[in-house]
């Protein structure tokens, strides 16, 4: 095995004459310009009452497009959070036709144990998590503040979608099961469903079997967190598949290759394909600089006119 030591040098020791001369050729440019991405609005909060700070990104041409498009409610969306890389994603679909555009509105949280989770009944939980339990009081404040807000700014279509991981991704999953109706499509990124002793997946059966789901997608992965992290998920598919009126939905398996800190981009990536994938782009007839022995002289198939 091959083994490569760094050197630190501290820099005021470092003498060359080069790094020593002022950098006159690029010094009127070190102010630079801000890159915008994104718009940041500050909420006052009748739910919670208090401000409350939500992203969002638009695709190109929101303003002047006669498209509605479908908004991606992201849970933990602040700047320091999931927004950059997930409106990165709903940009990768602008530029590579992969999946429909779509609007992404970051909802940030603060105490996120007690914003995400619902009120324990196990009282180990309660007297471990003193905060916990304002899960409910949370998602009044996505559908009475939050969504407003957005469907009267935006051009906004007839789905939502919502999307988190770990805290988040249980977060998901109780309002799936508790308000189903709040939005159309479902991502939780290895849910943290060991909360209060798996109590969420455990009712999942009575509350499948209660509400309308003809019209609610599903997208579940967890990757080799184990213990009751699995357990309550696989709890969870188990109602899934036993009840004859569940939404439709997509469990992937990534035990064997991700981690509890690796998973999220990737099946954030893979589950926007699977819920608004787009036919693969048509490039038209193959260039003649792609074909062997091509010439410019060629059709656009690399055959004679």
């Amino acid at each position: 095995m091959k083994r490569f030591t760094a050197s630190l040098v501290p820099i005021a020791l470092v003498t060359s004459p080069l790094l020593a001369q002022e950098p006159e050729a690029w010094t009127a440019t070190q102010d630079g310009t801000p890159i915008r991405f994104g718009t940041t609005h500050q909420i006052t909060s009748a739910v919670l009452d208090e401000e409350r700070t939500v992203n969002v990104w638009l695709p190109p041409g929101h303003e002047t497009a006669e498209e509605a498009y479908t908004v991606l409610y992201l849970i933990d969306g602040g700047v320091e959070q999931d927004f950059p890389h997930i409106a990165g994603l709903a940009q990768l679909g602008v530029i590579s036709w992969q999946y429909a555009p779509l609007i992404v509105v970051g909802i940030e949280t603060g105490d996120r144990l007690h914003e995400l989770t619902p009120e324990p009944a196990d009282p180990r939980y309660s007297a471990q998590f003193e905060t916990a339990g304002g899960a409910a009081e949370f998602r009044a404040y996505i559908a009475n503040d939050v969504i407003p807000f957005i469907e009267a700014s935006y051009r906004v279509g007839g789905r939502r979608a919502v999307i988190g991981e770990s805290l988040a991704g249980l977060f998901i999953v109780d309002t799936l099961l508790e308000q189903p109706d709040l939005f159309d499509d479902y991502i939780s990124v290895s849910p943290s469903l060991w909360w209060d002793d798996q109590a969420v997946a455990e009712r999942a059966v009575e509350r499948l079997g209660a509400a309308d789901y003809s019209d609610t997608r599903v997208y579940l992965t967890m990757g080799d967190e184990g213990g009751t992290m699995q357990a309550g998920l696989d709890t969870l598919l188990a109602a899934l598949d036993a009840v004859e009126d569940a939404p439709d939905y997509r469990y992937v398996d990534r035990r064997e290759t991700e981690t509890h800190s690796t998973i999220y981009h990737g099946a954030a990536l893979d589950a926007l394909r699977w819920l608004y994938s787009r036919p693969p782009y048509d490039y038209g007839e193959i260039p003649w600089y792609l074909i062997e022995g091509g010439h410019p002289d060629d059709g656009p198939d690399g055959g004679s006119e």
